[in-house]
């Protein structure tokens, strides 16, 4: 669950994770132009991209309580004993669609702890407390081996081998990563506090990448520079639901405080510049 900057004087929007891939999903569809690649093969990504944090779905339903807020836990935030879960579960699903759709998922989960295979900064493995090493070395470990043995299924097909060529599969991989970093950018932040962002290693095609930037420039309309959108202005939407500290105790738990509360929608135009 994703929990957004408070806008000043109301509570903070709850952002299901299933509305985080589902806004992903609205990407993936657009990506694209004479100056993007499209994402390829179009149908197993746009799956992937709208399903890769779909081990989140249970955990969603009824959320563990951070004590230091009175809400449920924001994201990378949530204890490792939950996050660890989620973060196998993930590709777990895809993999039942595909295995490619397995294998790219589980790039994403062991990025996500590993600098995204050294396209960030961010260290998440860094940040784990000793105690939580073990725990998280185990599911690192299992996604590893995990990529192994869908990488020679993959291998085995004629029709599908040629999707491992390093720099395609990277292509996509980063394809993925751009769009769940961009729809972040929305669901992380209250409109009111969004700023210029730029995203890094978004891929033109298999041998190139490019700096995209982002900015506010009116009322829920933000350019792109460079644009890799198929449709300049197109419009863009996702949901969620306030939530206020200690709303589950007086609800029985998060389960129904959150059934009770009613979505909000956001919707947005990206233009290029």
């Amino acid at each position: 669950m994703i929990i957004q900057t408070p806008p000043a004087g109301a509570p903070p929007l709850a952002v299901m994770m299933y509305e985080h891939t589902a806004l992903c999903a609205q990407f993936a569809r657009a990506f694209g132009n004479a100056q993007f690649e499209s994402p390829s093969p179009l149908d197993l990504m746009i799956y992937v991209i709208g399903h890769h944090d779909a081990g989140w779905a249970e955990f969603d339903r009824d959320p563990a309580t951070n004590a230091q807020t009175g809400l449920p836990y924001n994201l990378i935030e949530t204890p490792m004993r939950y996050l660890t879960v989620t973060s196998r579960l993930s590709p777990d699903f895809n993999e039942r669609h595909h295995p490619y759709c397995g294998l790219i998922s589980s790039m994403h989960s062991w990025g996500l702890y590993n600098g995204r295979y050294g396209l960030s900064k961010l260290m998440l493995i860094d940040q784990i407390p000793e105690q939580d090493r073990p725990l998280v070395a185990r599911m690192l470990d299992g996604e590893l081996e995990r990529q192994k043995r869908l990488k020679a299924e993959i291998g085995r097909d004629p029709k599908t081998s040629g999707w491992l060529d390093e720099k395609t599969l990277f292509q996509n991989y980063k394809q993925l990563q751009f769009i769940d970093t961009l729809a972040l950018y929305f669901n992380r932040t209250h409109r009111e506090e969004r700023g210029p962002q730029t995203f890094e290693h978004v891929p033109r095609s298999a041998d190139e990448d490019v700096e995209v930037t982002i900015e506010p420039r009116e009322a829920d309309v933000y350019v792109l520079s460079p644009f890799p959108f198929a449709a300049d202005g197109a419009e863009f939407a996702f949901a969620g639901r306030r939530v206020r500290a200690g709303q589950q105790q007086a609800n029985a738990g998060w389960l129904e405080a959150l059934k009770c509360s009613p979505a909000e929608w956001e919707r947005f135009r990206l233009i290029s510049a």
